[in-house]
């Protein structure tokens, strides 16, 4: 596929539909200029998942680059004692295999079955009620084999999908639950999660059927839907497992290889899906961090008084 130019930028297609490595931006002079992240946003709507090799980010000026594109979320804490971070800043989400102390997370601890979710197809914090749009993920420790990335292009899976069935989800609302997720990863282990900590993290509500910044209809759907406002939890779970099978078809998917530290993965969490690969996870170390900079788009805050609704699962009259 030929290289594609985007205002200073060069963008390599690694699929027919979406995700394309970046070339061309100097990291080292974040913050960027107006005009360079004007560039990048316009290559995010256009592809949705961005690569960049070589960023030579450090923690600050990940933190400060992605603070250029919104207010990012600060990593949550959910129910109970704080566990003492690895990162000093706040808004880092630790997304790698590794204890305080540098050692591996062991199998069968609470945080490895935790983190069992990130396997599950997903869009990240859709189980907030202020959701966020962007993800950046930076690599600062890799693995020799594995690990990789999937994501699926949920817009091309949308325009693919039958007019009837258009029609069945255009106007429903959708219950997004952190704790259904972990439930489906690690149904045993999810026997020890507190009454507490599901209290502390109270469920979403997000349209179904929505439009994305590029104009395109699009689907917020993944692992963390729970069910169909209205409709029964067989039902809803019958029709939002026939959704994610259908959108991660092999034609609508790519898989991005974490080659060394410094690379940076940018995505669209309402316009993608993703999930994590395995890999040797007690052997090898992945050190992995995220910001997730926060949506201020029209959808942004989701359908607050979806649970007064009626029955019938779609939205109430405006």
């Amino acid at each position: 596929m030929e290289p594609i130019q985007i205002g200073s930028l060069t963008c390599k297609p690694l699929h027919p539909t979406f995700v394309a490595e970046i070339s061309g931006v100097d990291f080292s002079q974040v913050p960027l200029p107006q005009n360079v992240i004007d560039d990048l946003v316009a290559a995010q709507n256009r592809f949705a998942v961005t690569v960049y090799r070589d960023t030579g980010l450090d923690d600050a000026r990940h933190v400060k680059f992605s603070q250029q594109l919104n207010e990012c979320e600060l990593c949550p804490k959910f129910g109970g004692p704080a566990q003492p971070d690895r990162f000093s800043d706040p808004h880092l989400f630790d997304a790698g295999n590794m204890n305080l102390d540098g050692t591996l997370i062991q199998k069968d601890t609470r945080r490895w079955w935790y983190n069992k979710g990130n396997a599950l197809w997903h869009t990240d914090s859709s189980f907030n009620q202020h959701r966020s749009k962007y993800s950046l993920l930076l690599a600062h420790l890799v693995p020799q084999e594995g690990g990789d990335t999937q994501f699926a292009d949920v817009r091309t899976a949308y325009d693919d999908l039958p007019q009837e069935k258009k029609d069945e989800i255009e106007d429903l609302v959708i219950e997004h639950d952190l704790w259904w997720s972990r439930q489906i990863a690690a149904p045993e282990e999810f026997k020890s999660v507190t009454q507490h900590e599901k209290n502390a993290k109270q469920p979403a509500y997000h349209k179904l059927v929505q439009v994305g910044p590029d104009g395109r209809k699009t689907m917020f759907i993944a692992a963390h839907a729970k069910r169909v406002m209205g409709w029964s939890q067989e039902k809803s779970t019958k029709l939002i497992t026939e959704l994610i099978e259908h959108c991660t078809q092999p034609k609508y998917t790519c898989s991005v290889k974490w080659y060394h530290p410094g690379q940076l993965v940018w995505w669209d969490n309402r316009i993608s899906m993703h999930r994590a690969t395995p890999f040797s996870d007690q052997m090898e170390k992945r050190d992995m961090r995220r910001t997730t900079v926060f949506d201020d788009g029209p959808e942004a805050y989701g359908v607050p008084d979806a649970p007064q609704m009626e029955l019938g699962g779609s939205l109430p009259p405006a």
